[in-house]
C-alpha cells in the first residue's frame, strides 16, 4: 500500500539522490523527527558519477547501508587510481601513506548509479523516513512559524525546515542563480563498453594494482582533454554484465572541429582508440548503445548553502559540484547530508542555545564553501601543471591559468589549516612530494600565498588586537571524514592509528572503533575582533587543540613569540597564525 502524504513534516527533502537519502536515513536513525523525501522521478534512474571516492565508505557505514552495498552485484570494490598525464603513469592506493604504514587498504566502490541510488533511497525508507517518488516540488515559501512547499499539481504541504537536494539546478530556496566554481566550462561525454580490459590487468611494473587484481579508476590526458575509465556492472537484456564507463571531458569549442564531435558515437570511438592507456584497454570493447550521454556546465556553486532564519539548507550538487577528476561528488554529497542532519537535529533540540544553533548553521554554510573553493583550487593546480606541458592544446592551455581572487575568508583559513589532499599531492609531485614542490604560479599555490600572513620571528611581539573577543559555542568539524587521519599539524597517537587500522579492516564490524566528527556538535571557542572587514570568527575545538590556552597566554599582554613556542603545542601555534590572518592577533616585528 502506498503511504499517504501528510500535511506536515518536521523536515522535507527535495530530491532522493545520495545527499537527500543520506540525510533522511541519518535523521530517521538518530532522531524522532518526521522526515519526508520527494523525488520527481521513479527509481531506478540513470546518473553519472559511477566511481566513488573512499570517504563514501564510512558515510555508508554510518547510515547502516554499507553491508547492503558490499553484498550487491552492482559494485566493484575500488582501491585507488591510475593517472596518466605524462609518459609515466602515477599510481596510488587510497590514503597511500596509511596503507604503507599498516598494510590495510582503504577502499571505495565503482557502482552502477541507478541501482546504488535506489538502494540508498529504499534504505532511508527502511530506516523510517517517508519516501515518495514522481512528486515534483515547484516552490518553497517561508511562513511566519514554519515553511510551505508547493507541488506541480498545486498541492501544498508545510514543514519545519526544507532541504534542497535537487541536484544541479538553481535553488528554489535561495532563489539565486548558481555561479561557476572554476573559470572555465566543461562538457563530459560518455559511453559504456562490454568486452574491455580491466585496468588492473596491465602487466607493467608500475601497476601496483596488478598482482592482486585490485580495481582502480584509470584516467588519461590527451590533446583535447582527459578521459576516464571505470568498471561498472550493469544489467543488459536481463543479464548482469561487466561494462566499462569511458568518458571524455573537454570544452564545447573542440566539438566544432572536424572529426571531433565526440557526441557522435563513431567520432567518440575513433578518438578514444588513440588516447594513451585507455585506448589499449578499450580496443576490444563494444559500445552498448549508439547514443552518447552528456553533462555540461557542472562545476557550479550556490552563493549561500543555508539560512537559519529562512529555514532552508542545500546539500549535494544543489550546493556545489567541483569536478569529476577525483570522483569526489558523491563523497561530498553524502557528508553534506550527514553534517546537515547534525545541524537539523540540534536545531530541534530545545536544550541547545539559540546562538549556538545559529553558529552551527553558519558553520555549515561557511566551512563547506571553504572546502569547495579550496578543493577547486587543487584541481586547477593539477590542470595548470598539465597545461604547461601542452602549450599547443586549446583545452589545456586554458586550464587553471588564473586565480580570480574572489575568495571567502573561510577559504584562506582552510588553505592555511591543511595541505592539499595527500593522494592528490602524491599524484602531482611523485612519491614523497610535498606542497612546497608544487609550481608557485599555479592557482592553488597563488591562493595559498595570498592566505599566508608570513613568518613570525622568535623576537616578534604577539598580542591580542584591541577589540578582540572570545566566546564559548558549539561547532561542526567540517568536512569530518570518519576513518581518516587529520591533516598536519595534527598528530595521531599509536592507539588512534590502531583504531583506524581496525576500522578499515572491517568498517561494518568495527564501526565503533572510530567516531565521526560530524556525529554531534563539538564544544568550541570562537575568536573575533570588532570591526574586522572579513567579519570571520576563528574556531578552536576544545577537545582537539585546546585553543583557549592561546587566548589565556595572550590575555595578560603581549609576549615574545619565542616564549609561546616554548609553552604551546604545534596546533596552538598554528591557531596563532590563523588569528593573525584574521586580525584577532597583532604581530609586531622585533625592534619596532
Amino acid at each position: 500500500m502506498t503511504e499517504s502524504v501528510r500535511d506536515y513534516y518536521d523536515v522535507i527533502v527535495m530530491g532522493g539522490g545520495p545527499a537527500g537519502s543520506t540525510l533522511a536515513a541519518k535523521l530517521a536513525r538518530t532522531t524522532n523527527l518526521s522526515v519526508a523525501v520527494f523525488d520527481k522521478v521513479k527509481h531506478p534512474r540513470e546518473h553519472i558519477g559511477e566511481s566513488l571516492a573512499h570517504p563514501t565508505t564510512p558515510a555508508l557505514e554510518e547510515i547502516g547501508v554499507l553491508d547492503k552495498v558490499m553484498s550487491s552485484d552492482f559494485k566493484v570494490q575500488k582501491f585507488g587510481g591510475i593517472f596518466r598525464w605524462s609518459e609515466e603513469p602515477s599510481v596510488a592506493f587510497f590514503d597511500h601513506e596509511s596503507y604503507a604504514r599498516d598494510g590495510v587498504h582503504r577502499w571505495a566502490s565503482h557502482v552502477n548509479r541507478s541501482e546504488f541510488d535506489e538502494l540508498l533511497f529504499r534504505h532511508a525508507g527502511e530506516c523510517g523516513a517517508h519516501m515518495f517518488e514522481e512528486m515534483t516540488i515547484s516552490a518553497f515559501e517561508r511562513l511566519e512559524d514554519d515553511c510551505e512547499v508547493t507541488f506541480n499539481d498545486g498541492r501544498k504541504i508545510r514543514c519545519g525546515y526544507f532541504v534542497d537536494a535537487s541536484g544541479r539546478r538553481n535553488s528554489i530556496a535561495s532563489k539565486k542563480k548558481r555561479s561557476f566554481l572554476s573559470g572555465y566550462k566543461n562538457i563530459a561525454i560518455w559511453q559504456h563498453y562490454t568486452g574491455a580490459q580491466h585496468a588492473y590487468d596491465i602487466p607493467e611494473d608500475w601497476n601496483i594494482f596488478h598482482p592482486d587484481r585490485l580495481s582502480p579508476i584509470a584516467c588519461s590526458a590527451f590533446t583535447d582533454g582527459w578521459c576516464w575509465y571505470i568498471p561498472v556492472p550493469k544489467v543488459i537484456d536481463g543479464e548482469r554484465v561487466m561494462t566499462h564507463s569511458v568518458g571524455i571531458v573537454t570544452i564545447p569549442a573542440i566539438l566544432k572541429e572536424e572529426g571531433k564531435d565526440f557526441t557522435d558515437i563513431a567520432q567518440f570511438t575513433n578518438a578514444i582508440k588513440d588516447i594513451p592507456l585507455v585506448g589499449e584497454l578499450v580496443k576490444n570493447g563494444t559500445p552498448i548503445s549508439d547514443k552518447m550521454q552528456t553533462a555540461t556546465n557542472y562545476s557550479m556553486i550556490n552563493d549561500q548553502f543555508a539560512s537559519y532564519d529562512e529555514r532552508w539548507i542545500l546539500v549535494g550538487d544543489a550546493a556545489y559540484f567541483v569536478d569529476p577528476l577525483f570522483s569526489s561528488g558523491v563523497a561530498f554529497a553524502m557528508h553534506h547530508g550527514l553534517s546537515a542532519a547534525t545541524v537539523l537535529a540540534a536545531t530541534f533540540d530545545e536544550s541547545v542555545d539559540e546562538q549556538h544553533k545559529r553558529d552551527l548553521w553558519h558553520d555549515y554554510d561557511m566551512e563547506w564553501h571553504g572546502i569547495a573553493e579550496s578543493f577547486s583550487l587543487s584541481i586547477d593546480q593539477w590542470y595548470h601543471a598539465i597545461g604547461k606541458n601542452n602549450p599547443d592544446s586549446i583545452y589545456w592551455r586554458t586550464r587553471g591559468q588564473d586565480v580570480a581572487g574572489n575568495f571567502r575568508e573561510q577559504t584562506f583559513q582552510i588553505l592555511l589549516s591543511t595541505t592539499m589532499e595527500p593522494d592528490v599531492l602524491r599524484h602531482m609531485t611523485g612519491e614523497g612530494g610535498t606542497q612546497a614542490d608544487l609550481d608557485a604560479e599555479g592557482p592553488y599555490m597563488k591562493a595559498y600565498g595570498m592566505a599566508d600572513p608570513g613568518v613570525i620571528g622568535d623576537d616578534d611581539h604577539v598580542s591580542l588586537t584591541p577589540g578582540a573577543s572570545v566566546r564559548k559555542s558549539l561547532g561542526l568539524d567540517i568536512p569530518g571524514f570518519k576513518g581518516f587521519p587529520p591533516p598536519p599539524p595534527f598528530q595521531l597517537t599509536e592507539e588512534e592509528h590502531a583504531a583506524l587500522t581496525a576500522y578499515w579492516a572491517d568498517p561494518v564490524a568495527n564501526g565503533d572503533a572510530v567516531v565521526s566528527p560530524l556525529s554531534t556538535p563539538l564544544p568550541c571557542h570562537r575568536y573575533s575582533v570588532e570591526g574586522a572587514a572579513s567579519g570571520v570568527e576563528v574556531r578552536s575545538f576544545d577537545e582537539v587543540d585546546g585553543g583557549k590556552v592561546v587566548w589565556d597566554a595572550l590575555s595578560g599582554g603581549g609576549v615574545p613569540y619565542r616564549q609561546l613556542r616554548e609553552e604551546l603545542t604545534e596546533l596552538q601555534l598554528h591557531l596563532i597564525k590563523l588569528l593573525w590572518r584574521t586580525g584577532v592577533v597583532t604581530v609586531t616585528p622585533a625592534g619596532s
